[in-house]
């Protein structure tokens, strides 16, 4: 007995790159993928509401290191102890963290379907380069997380008895947890930055050598933007980030070096010239004599009389 195979048609990713794929069916399956990524942002919410007490506890290391946060039961036995101001406060602060881990736990699916609906709309190039890049930039992130609890840590002592009182005192809970998880954004943000210089770098936009004339203003604005954008009011963590920021432009500057000479850009014909350069070219100069008499010119016929038109009462065609 022989079976008929069915032959399948194109893929939803063919026809979206292709072009076969009406308005319709576009916002058909973005409907789809944000069903799906919805799924996955609460499958990640329910796990980051179980791992929530161990993600708090994990951020209040820094400040239950502290001798002022300890406190001592009626049994003897010591905590850690904070100052919480609304009733709720405790409950809307676990929901929040839940939110932030449950956005992570749930980052593979609701990425994965953001890409699948981008992909289709770039070319077999960019979307190389799109793996390259995203592979970057979590290891960039997760590494200005850690450096950035390591900031707090170091400098959340000094920072409270630098103050009027001259000593460390208990803090309130949402506002300390709001500060550490700020510092996790901003540093890791701000770990993405030499990503965008290798952006600009593979796409022709800018070279190495224009990237390392940049210097100057790269380290202005890293000092710049640590001393706003850090609520680390000391010094440690803002010349830190400046410093990492300064080091991540460097290796940046290096890796679109090798990426220009491995493109062969600079050996163009004129890559070493400055704008204000005068051209190489000999300077021929050839006198101008005198020109040539011109003639007078001919003169022109005048038109022959067109024939006066009949009248329209003797006038008629096929139809008439």
């Amino acid at each position: 007995m022989k079976l008929a195979l069915r032959r399948q048609g194109p893929s939803k990713f063919e026809q979206a790159s292709d072009g076969s794929m009406t308005l319709i069916d576009h916002i058909r399956e973005l409907r789809n993928r944000l069903f799906i990524a919805s799924l996955g942002l609460v499958a990640g919410l329910i796990v980051g509401f179980i791992l929530s007490q161990w993600v708090f506890h994990l951020l209040e290391q820094p400040y239950c290191r502290l001798p002022s946060s300890i406190a001592t039961r009626a049994d003897g036995t010591t905590y850690c102890d904070w100052i919480v101001l609304g009733v709720g406060d405790t409950l809307i602060l676990r929901l929040k963290i839940a939110l932030w881990v449950g956005i992570i736990v749930g980052a593979p699916v609701w990425l994965f379907q953001l890409w699948a609906f981008i992909a289709p709309g770039l070319h077999r190039h960019e979307r190389k380069w799109a793996y390259v890049f995203v592979a970057i930039a979590a290891p960039l992130f997760t590494g200005g997380a850690v450096l950035a609890y390591f900031v707090v840590g170091h400098s959340l002592a000094f920072i409270m008895e630098a103050g009027v009182l001259g000593e460390s005192t208990k803090l309130e809970v949402s506002s300390y947890i709001g500060f550490v998880t700020s510092m996790i954004l901003i540093f890791g943000a701000a770990f993405e930055f030499p990503l965008i210089l290798l952006m600009l770098n593979f796409t022709g936009v800018v070279s190495a050598r224009k990237l390392m004339g940049w210097w100057r203003i790269v380290v202005f604005l890293s000092f710049a933007f640590a001393a706003i954008a850090t609520p680390d009011p000391g010094p440690f963590g803002m010349t830190l980030l400046a410093a990492c920021m300064i080091v991540l432009y460097l290796i940046a500057v290096g890796v679109a070096f090798l990426n220009d000479k491995r493109k062969g850009r600079g050996k163009e014909l004129y890559a070493e010239l400055d704008d204000d350069q005068l051209s190489p070219l000999e300077d021929e100069r050839v006198p101008v004599g005198a020109s040539d008499p011109i003639e007078a010119p001919t003169p022109i016929e005048s038109p022959t009389p067109v024939a006066k038109p009949r009248p329209l009462e003797g006038r008629w065609d096929d139809m008439t």
